[in-house]
C-alpha cells in the first residue's frame, strides 16, 4: 500500500489519468518540458474526467458548519505621531492620569463591531478607503491578534490552531509564484493541502472543475508572471488567487477585494461560485469596495463600516429600507452600493438628508454631521437588537463545539510533502538553474584560467607559487559565487512562505530541506562542470584519485559556501542587507583565508578559524601536493620538497585532511542555524 501512496506521489506532476483507462502516465524526471498536462485536459473532455471521478466510489466529507460570533470587537495601532519630539513638551502634555497617557499612544482602527453569521451565508463588509474593511476580516481571520479586544467564537469557541486550518483566506494581493503555470499552481496546492484519501484522479478533477467554475480554461497553460516575466491579465491572477483557497473547500472563506481588476461579468460569476459554495454549507465573509447592483443583491448580510465604527448591519436587502427610515432616500435612481458608500463617508449631494442633522451640528462639517448622526443611530437601535440575538441564541451543538477543536493532522506525510515541493521548487526555479548566463559564465571563467594557467607545473619556486594563487581563485570564485545565490533565496521567497504557512500549507522543516537540496543541484553542477574543464588543462595531477579528490574538495566549499549565504539571507531577511551583510563577511573570509596573510597577528588569529575559506584553500592544498614532492631541481642546491616552499610554511600537506571534516561541520551547523533563523523570522511575520 505504502509502495503505491509512493508512486502516485512521484508521477504527481506529470499527465494527469488519460480518457477510458484513467491509467496515470509515468513521470519523465525533472526535464525541461513545461508540458504538464497530457490531452485529457483538452475542453472536449471535461465531461468524461466528471463522469469517470463520480463512478470512483469517492464521498467527500461536506465541510464542518462554522457560526461565527463577534461581539464590541476592536483593534487599535501604536499611533507614531501621538508622541511629539521634543521630551520638554511631552513631560508638559503629560497631564491626567496614566491611563489617558496609555490611550493616547493607540489610535483605534476598528471600534465596537458587532454581528454573526452562519453556514449558508455571505456577508459584504463595505465601506469607503481605510474605513477598517481588511483589518476587520483579518481580526476575524485570526491573522491579527495583538491589542485586539472584544469577543469572536467560532462555534461558540474561541480562535485555536484547530480553527486556523478550517479557514480560507484570499489575500488582496495575488502572491503565487509567476514561474508556474495557471495549472501548475492549483495541482501542486491540491496535492499539498487537499486530503490523503482523495485518489490522484479526484484531485485533478478537483483542479479541473476548479478552473472552469473560475473560467481560467483560456490562460491555464500561461505562466503566472509578474515584474519583468511576462504572464497572465490582472484579473486572471486575480481569479487564480482565489481558486488556490477556495479549491480546499474551507468551512469558513474569507476574500479581500475578490472583485477587484474583474469585469461586471466575471465578477457576477465569481460570486455565483461563492454562492455555491456558501450553499455547501460553508460560511463565506467577503470585503467588496463598490459592487454591482445585481452583485449587492447576491449577499445575505451586510455590515457598513464608516470610520471604523458601523453604521449599519442586517440583512443586505433591508439596508434601503432602514436608511428610508432615518430620511436618507436616494433624489436620483441610484446603485444601493453607491447610495451606502456615500451615506458612509458623508457625501449626500444626491440623497435627501433630516435637515435637523445639519442644524443641529453648526459647527462640524456636513459630511461629519451625517456620519455622527448615522453611527449615533445604530448604537440605538441595531447595535442592542445584534447583541439580543446573540446573547438570546441558543448555543452551537456540543458536537460542533468538540468538533471543531480536533486538530486536524498534516494531510500528506513529511515525505510526501517534501516531494511535492521539491518537484514544485525545482520547477519555479529551474530556469535559473540550467540559466544559459550561468553556463556561459562557468564556461568563460574556466577556459580563461585554463589558458591563463596552461600546462602549468610546480618546478620552480615562482610556478608553484601560480598553482597556490590559482587554488585560492577556485576558492574564491565557489565561494563567492555559492553564497550569493543562495543568500536571497529566503528574503525573495518570503512573501510566499509567509502565505502558505499562515494557511498550514506544509511544515518548515520540509520547505527548507526541499529548498536547500534543490538548491544544491546548482551548486553540484556548476562546479563539476566547470573543473572537468579547467583541471586538465591546467595541468593538476593527472591521476583519477588526485582529481575526484581536488572535485570533492571543490564541492565541499561550494555547499559549505551555500549554507552561509541561507544562513545571512535567513538572518536578515532582506533582499538589500542580505547583500550587504553576505559581502562583508565574505571579504573578512577571504582576507583570513591565508593566501594573502599566511602570518596572521595573536589578536586576529582567531578569525581564521571561522572562515571556510581557509579550511577549503588548506584542504585543496593537501589533496593536489605531496610534502616530499621534489622541486627546484635545477637551483644550485639541487632538489628541495614542497613543504619547504614558502608558499606551504602554515600548511602540513601531510596532515591528512582534518579540514574536509571541519567543512562537513561548518556546513551542517550553518543550515541548522539557518533553519531556526528562518522559523524566528517566519514566527514574527505570523
Amino acid at each position: 500500500m505504502e509502495n503505491k501512496r509512493e508512486d502516485e506521489i512521484e508521477d504527481m506532476s506529470m499527465s494527469p489519468p488519460s480518457i477510458g483507462s484513467m491509467q496515470i502516465a509515468g513521470s519523465n524526471g525533472f526535464g525541461h518540458s513545461m508540458e504538464f498536462m497530457s490531452q485529457a485536459y483538452l475542453p472536449n473532455m471535461y465531461t468524461e474526467i466528471d463522469i469517470k471521478v463520480e463512478d470512483s466510489g469517492f464521498d467527500q466529507d461536506p465541510p464542518l458548519p462554522i457560526y461565527l460570533k463577534f461581539e464590541d470587537v476592536e483593534f487599535k495601532v501604536r499611533d507614531s505621531q501621538a508622541a511629539p519630539n521634543n521630551p520638554v513638551k511631552t513631560m508638559m502634555s503629560k497631564v491626567g492620569t496614566q491611563h489617558h497617557v496609555e490611550e493616547d499612544r493607540y489610535k483605534k482602527i476598528l471600534k465596537s463591531i458587532t454581528g454573526s453569521i452562519g453556514p449558508g451565508e455571505i456577508l459584504a463588509l463595505m465601506g469607503p478607503s481605510g474605513s477598517g474593511k481588511t483589518t476587520l476580516l483579518r481580526v476575524v481571520g485570526g491573522r491579527l491578534i495583538d491589542n485586539v479586544k472584544g469577543k469572536i467564537t467560532y462555534n461558540d469557541v474561541r480562535f485555536n490552531p484547530a480553527v486556523k486550518r478550517r479557514i480560507g483566506f484570499v489575500t488582496q494581493e495575488d502572491v503565487l509564484f509567476p514561474q508556474l503555470t495557471v495549472e501548475e499552481t492549483l495541482i501542486f496546492s491540491a496535492f499539498l493541502r487537499l486530503p490523503s484519501n482523495m485518489s490522484k484522479q479526484q484531485k485533478y478533477a478537483r483542479v479541473e472543475n476548479t478552473v472552469k467554475d473560475l473560467g481560467l480554461e483560456r490562460c491555464r497553460h500561461t505562466k503566472i508572471g509578474g515584474g519583468y516575466l511576462k504572464g497572465i491579465s490582472g484579473g486572471e491572477r486575480k481569479r487564480t488567487n482565489i481558486g488556490y483557497e477556495i479549491l480546499v473547500d474551507p468551512s469558513l472563506l474569507l476574500l479581500d477585494e475578490p472583485t477587484s481588476g474583474l469585469d461586471s461579468t466575471s465578477a457576477n460569476r465569481l460570486l455565483l461560485t461563492l454562492q455555491g459554495l456558501a450553499k455547501g454549507g460553508r460560511t463565506i465573509i467577503t470585503t467588496i469596495h463598490q459592487p454591482s447592483s445585481r452583485i449587492f443583491h447576491m449577499f445575505d448580510k451586510l455590515l457598513l463600516i464608516s470610520e471604523g465604527c458601523p453604521i449599519y448591519y442586517g440583512k443586505a436587502k433591508d439596508s434601503m429600507q432602514y436608511f428610508s427610515s432615518l430620511r436618507f432616500i436616494p433624489e436620483i435612481p441610484m446603485n444601493p452600493a453607491e447610495f451606502l458608500l456615500d451615506l458612509a463617508t458623508g457625501q449626500v449631494n444626491n440623497i435627501s438628508v433630516p435637515q435637523y442633522i445639519l442644524k443641529d451640528q453648526e459647527s462640524v462639517d456636513s459630511s461629519k454631521a451625517v456620519i455622527n448622526y448615522l453611527q449615533l443611530k445604530y448604537k440605538d437601535t441595531l447595535e442592542p437588537k445584534e447583541k439580543e440575538e446573540n446573547h438570546g441564541a441558543a448555543n452551537t451543538p456540543e458536537h460542533l463545539q468538540l468538533a471543531i477543536q480536533v486538530k486536524r493532522d498534516w494531510t500528506v506525510s513529511w515525505c510526501d510533502q517534501f516531494v511535492i515541493l521539491y518537484k514544485r521548487t525545482f520547477r519555479a526555479r529551474s530556469k535559473d538553474y540550467f540559466d544559459k548566463l550561468r553556463l556561459v559564465q562557468a564556461l568563460g571563467i574556466a577556459l580563461l584560467l585554463g589558458l591563463l594557467w596552461w600546462k602549468s607545473s610546480t618546478n620552480t619556486e615562482a610556478q608553484v607559487r601560480d598553482q597556490v594563487g590559482l587554488m585560492f581563485y577556485i576558492c574564491i570564485f565557489w565561494t563567492s559565487s555559492c553564497i550569493f545565490g543562495a543568500v536571497y533565496v529566503f528574503p525573495f521567497e518570503k512573501v510566499y512562505l509567509v502565505k502558505e504557512r499562515k494557511a498550514d500549507m506544509y511544515r518548515l522543516s520540509v520547505y527548507y530541506a526541499s529548498s536547500t537540496l534543490c538548491d544544491m543541484v546548482a551548486h553540484v553542477f556548476y562546479p563539476t562542470f566547470f573543473m572537468l574543464i579547467l583541471y586538465f588543462m591546467a595541468g593538476f595531477k593527472s591521476t583519477v584519485a588526485c582529481f575526484f579528490l581536488t572535485l570533492f574538495a571543490v564541492l565541499l566549499i561550494a555547499i559549505t559556501s551555500q549554507g552561509a549565504g541561507e544562513l545571512f539571507g535567513a538572518a536578515v531577511m532582506s533582499i538589500q542587507r542580505a547583500g550587504m551583510v553576505a559581502s562583508l563577511i565574505l571579504m573578512l573570509f577571504l582576507l583570513t583565508g591565508g593566501y594573502y596573510v599566511q602570518h596572521v597577528p595573536k589578536m586576529m588569529h582567531w578569525l581564521k578559524y571561522l572562515s571556510f575559506v581557509y579550511y577549503g584553500f588548506r584542504l585543496l592544498l593537501k589533496v593536489q601536493y605531496s610534502g616530499e614532492q621534489p622541486y627546484e631541481c635545477e637551483s644550485e642546491g639541487g632538489c628541495r620538497t614542497l613543504q619547504s616552499s614558502p608558499s606551504f610554511d602554515t600548511v602540513n600537506l601531510e596532515g591528512g585532511l582534518t579540514e574536509a571534516w571541519v567543512l562537513v561541520a561548518m556546513a551542517l551547523c550553518f543550515r541548522v542555524l539557518a533553519y531556526f533563523c528562518l522559523r524566528r523570522r517566519i514566527d514574527i511575520c505570523n
